[in-house]
């Protein structure tokens, strides 16, 4: 439980590591699958296993477990809740619903993206948080990273995507056809694809080339590398990142098992946001 002034809470979608969760206090909301009919809990299941599945659906949080999660940090004197894209999931609806049956202060905040970038847009608000932030300042620093944030990233394969409705099967079949590497990107919401790129090398070469390109000088760097059971990977976009500046802000996130479920193994990119005068 949080013993900031003002709490945090968030889903399981952030993507957010152990070790800073427990830092802030945050409070996680599990999102939820249903494989086979049974309802699982995100994290319950190997996401090696999961990847495997044919029959398998996601669904967000109830208004109940928000409600919970809300209730657990009625000391504080306020609640911050931060969601996944309300676009992609029931999960911001669900936890609207909750704060307006709450006696505690809440906030809900729309991220309008998810994993890494929604775990950047928590640390941000839990950071001015634990600043000794009050209601007003934390959702506003939400809110300016929310601004700012980018998500790259590229996925091996198509399938996974096609099979979740996300996009047309012909686009599948063209991808496996040409061995071309899609990228998109996530952002207000939605993922647009970008030029896909013709091998795996080219097309994280090309993701760590768009972050460059972003760069603000003078300002701060809050960044993650997020993956998909593909850690190494991850990893060695850090490596090209933090070789060239020192982040304020910086983990590795896996893609939690409600996002690779659409998304299928492999996946790698970063998310960042710059914050400065000129951010």
């Amino acid at each position: 439980m949080s013993t900031m002034a003002i709490a945090i809470v968030t889903d399981a979608a952030a993507s957010l590591p152990a070790e800073l969760v427990d830092r802030y206090g945050i409070t996680v909301v599990p999102m939820w699958l249903n494989v086979r009919g049974v309802p699982v809990r995100s994290g319950e299941r190997p996401l090696e296993e999961l990847v495997t599945e044919e029959d398998i659906s996601t669904s967000g949080p109830s208004p109940g477990e928000f409600t919970s999660a809300i209730e657990a940090n009625s000391p504080a004197e306020g609640v911050v809740v931060l969601t996944i894209a309300s676009t992609m999931s029931s999960t911001h609806q669900a936890a609207l619903l909750a704060a307006k049956n709450s006696e505690q202060l809440v906030r809900v905040v729309d991220t309008g993206t998810a994993a890494g970038a929604e775990g950047l847009v928590v640390l941000a608000a839990a950071q001015q948080a634990a600043r000794g932030g009050d209601l007003d300042s934390v959702e506003a620093a939400a809110n300016e990273a929310i601004a700012r944030v980018r998500l790259v990233a590229t996925v091996p394969s198509l399938d996974h995507l096609v099979r979740s409705g996300r996009v047309p099967n012909i686009a599948g079949w063209a991808g496996r056809r040409l061995n071309i590497n899609p990228l998109f990107e996530f952002r207000d919401g939605e993922a647009k694809r970008l030029r896909p790129s013709m091998s795996r090398e080219a097309a994280l070469e090309r993701i760590v080339h768009i972050w460059r390109r972003s760069r603000v000088e003078g300002a701060d760097l809050h960044v993650a590398a997020l993956h998909a059971l593909a850690p190494d990977v991850a990893a060695d976009l850090m490596a090209e990142v933090t070789s060239e500046i020192e982040p304020a802000t910086a983990f590795v996130g896996e893609f939690g098992s409600v996002m690779v479920v659409h998304t299928g193994p492999g996946l790698a990119g970063l998310a960042w946001w710059w914050e400065g005068p000129n951010g």
